[in-house]
């Protein structure tokens, strides 16, 4: 099974946003001698507790820190951005770093309404046409635009030996068949929907349509999993994310990830309890055999071909930890 590892730069409330980057290149780091397949950082925006609003910079300092393993943006928020100057970021990332650079392209805002309109005043209509923008990009990435295009003549230099990998992610049909129809791999992301993914992967699988002769329909499926030597022991980690989902609801958090003891002492409330418990249904927690065997059966049923994790924890090293434990329980 390819298991590969989304981080979000999660800020842990005894931490400083240096600090998480920082775990942000050790996690990568850590996953390339773990033998995870790919490594892709998200783009947030004036989001407390989440340090990366530069997908781009953290790809550049991580691959200069790395190796082999394949890094990219989950994802770079296309509509704030113009298809060409992204083209040529990860064109130049890419050239830097050869045959491992990934471009996960998404439309979320990412951030509150006023970071929104702090970065664009036409957020809303470039959501509208990102089927355009998409293909904008995809030409400037693969430098195909026909001869009688206006950008026939423009490159995204540097161009470099291989292209960089795109990819469309979402949480709907909708971003789904924009996949197929466009001849993306896509990416699923089941630890923050509500959507039936099962329908949604199958509709871009029967919708694929290549665009070039090499795409095949390609799915990651990304999921929430906390890992630990015991139930017990994952349970409890699993606390401080928990709580911090509960107080970000509430608007509060802004210290970032609590302590498993802050979390262990909270009151809550019962509708908060339940709230928990149905954020538990999309997590995968417990011990390596068990994870292991939820991991194998959540690909079969979603028909993934690749897992990608995403691990948020107080502490560090219950991170690292959980990514270790999986890895070796699939040696």
């Amino acid at each position: 099974m390819r298991l590969s590892i989304l981080d979000q730069a999660p800020i842990s409330s005894n931490q400083t946003p240096r600090d998480a980057l920082l775990e942000s290149l050790q996690l990568a780091q850590a996953g390339e001698r773990l033998g995870y397949t790919r490594f892709w950082i998200a783009e947030h925006h004036d989001l407390a507790g989440l340090a990366c609003s530069s997908p781009e910079v953290m790809l550049a300092y991580i691959g200069a820190n790395t190796e082999t393993i394949r890094i990219g943006s989950g994802a770079v928020l296309l509509p704030y951005y113009r298809p060409y100057k992204v083209a040529e970021t990860y064109n130049m990332i890419a050239t830097l770093f050869p045959d491992r650079i990934d471009i996960g392209i998404g439309r979320a805002p990412g951030g509150s309404a006023e970071a929104t309109n702090a970065l664009s005043d036409q957020f809303l209509q470039q959501v509208w046409d990102l089927p355009k923008s998409i293909m904008e990009l995809l030409h400037f990435i693969y430098n195909d635009f026909p001869s009688d295009h206006e950008y026939a003549k423009v490159q995204a230099a540097p161009l470099p030996d291989k292209a960089p990998e795109p990819w469309l992610l979402g949480t709907s049909k909708k971003s789904a068949l924009l996949a197929a129809k466009t001849g993306l791999s896509y990416a699923f992301g089941q630890f923050m929907s509500d959507n039936d993914g099962k329908d949604i992967i199958k509709q871009y699988l029967d919708h694929f349509k290549p665009k070039r002769i090499e795409n095949q329909p390609n799915v990651i499926l990304t999921v929430s999993v906390i890992c630990a030597e015991t139930n017990e022991k994952a349970e409890e980690i699993a606390l401080s994310s928990l709580l911090w989902s509960i107080q970000k609801e509430k608007g509060e958090g802004t210290k970032g990830v609590p302590s498993i003891q802050e979390a262990i002492e909270y009151p809550y409330s019962e509708e908060e309890q339940q709230k928990i418990e149905k954020i538990k249904q999309k997590m995968i927690i417990g011990n390596p055999l068990e994870v292991k065997q939820k991991l194998i059966d959540i690909q079969a049923s979603y028909q993934a071909n690749e897992i990608m994790l995403v691990t948020i924890t107080h502490s560090p090293e219950d991170r690292l930890t959980s990514y270790q434990l999986i890895a070796e329980a699939f040696m």
